[in-house]
């Protein structure tokens, strides 16, 4: 039998994917537990955990099962923990004062996760107003009911100083005002706060995927959130926001969403060298688990290709409802 040479390809990627342990040794990026962080929920006046029926698996927790959930976090791997705060709707006005109360629900669930972890998990906490308003916008209202950007910032100052009185390590302000960053650095610094990390939610699109996380915090939003948060079909509008965020003093910038934006977080996390984050959102937690549910994919392998997507775009951390379950995994 003749053989004819030079017909064939000399050069064969697929050697390189022969085996699991091949792949293994040459996947080019890797996933950690402690790249991820946990975004958790925590509901006053309830005796036990909450479903949040759009988001399967996750609740709306007690205090007590917060400080659990703080600790299985921790021990899977983790590096830190997002905490919001849902206070009873009695509580909820125009200013959103439960959220510089210091004995509003946020702070005291701050407190009690820093009181069971201490500093072996990072305790971050959303310093926003949209939990805590009657009218479920991120800031106050003018007269005109258009959000006040300047009156707001006076609150988010109150904010970060409550806060970090109650232990938090890193504030995350979400709520997509002009200049937050910088007054939130000076609050902090001129309070004795100066080792309070920023967080800067950067690039905070106005997405369809938050429809989940409205029904975890209770949203008492009318309308929408376009006149603040960023236009979806913009990228240097980003890259300005990045800029002022990083002069006004931000530690660490965030994509949020992760998926729909992993173009931006490429082009963020190629331009600084402070550490980036993105945010897996509750639509996309949700819809992986929906199609799941049904049958249509695999869930455990489109969790981890997600997770890894993000990681491969250049996040450094991601934040993530699957944060301790993927933990383990890993």
């Amino acid at each position: 039998m003749s053989t004819t040479y030079g017909t064939f390809p000399g050069s064969r990627p697929r050697r390189l994917r022969t085996s699991p342990a091949m792949r293994r040794m040459v996947a080019e990026t890797r996933l950690h537990p402690a790249d991820l962080i946990l975004p958790a929920f925590v509901r006053e006046g309830i005796s036990t955990p909450v479903p949040i029926t759009s988001m399967p698996g996750v609740v709306q927790h007690t205090r007590d099962t917060l400080r659990k959930a703080a600790v299985e976090a921790l021990e899977a791997g983790v590096s830190g923990i997002m905490l919001f705060g849902v206070p009873e709707e009695s509580k909820k006005d125009a200013a959103g004062t439960a959220g510089t109360d210091p004995d509003g629900i946020l702070q005291v669930a701050i407190r009690d996760v820093r009181a069971e972890v201490g500093d072996d998990l990072v305790i971050m906490s959303d310093l926003c107003l949209d939990e805590f308003t009657d009218h479920g916008h991120c800031g106050v209202l003018d007269a005109a009911g258009r959000v006040d950007n300047d009156a707001t910032l006076e609150r988010y100052a109150e904010m970060a100083q409550v806060q970090a009185d109650a232990g938090v390590h890193v504030v995350g302000p979400s709520g997509m005002m002009d200049g937050q960053v910088g007054v939130i650095r000076d609050a902090l610094d001129q309070t004795g706060h100066e080792d309070v990390s920023v967080l800067a939610y950067t690039a905070k699109y106005a997405s369809a995927f938050y429809g989940p996380f409205r029904e975890a915090v209770g949203s008492s939003l009318q309308g929408d959130r376009k006149s603040y948060q960023q236009d979806p079909a913009n990228t240097r509008e980003s890259m300005r926001e990045l800029a002022l965020d990083l002069a006004e003093g931000a530690d660490m910038v965030m994509v949020k969403p992760a998926l729909p934006y992993l173009d931006i977080l490429a082009k963020v996390a190629e331009a600084v060298d402070v550490p980036v984050a993105a945010y897996q959102i509750s639509g996309e937690y949700a819809m992986v688990e929906a199609a799941a549910a049904n049958g249509w994919i695999d869930r455990d392998r489109a969790i981890m290709e997600t997770l890894t997507s993000v990681k491969r775009a250049g996040a450094d951390m991601i934040l993530t409802y699957w944060a301790t379950e993927a933990a383990r995994q890993l």
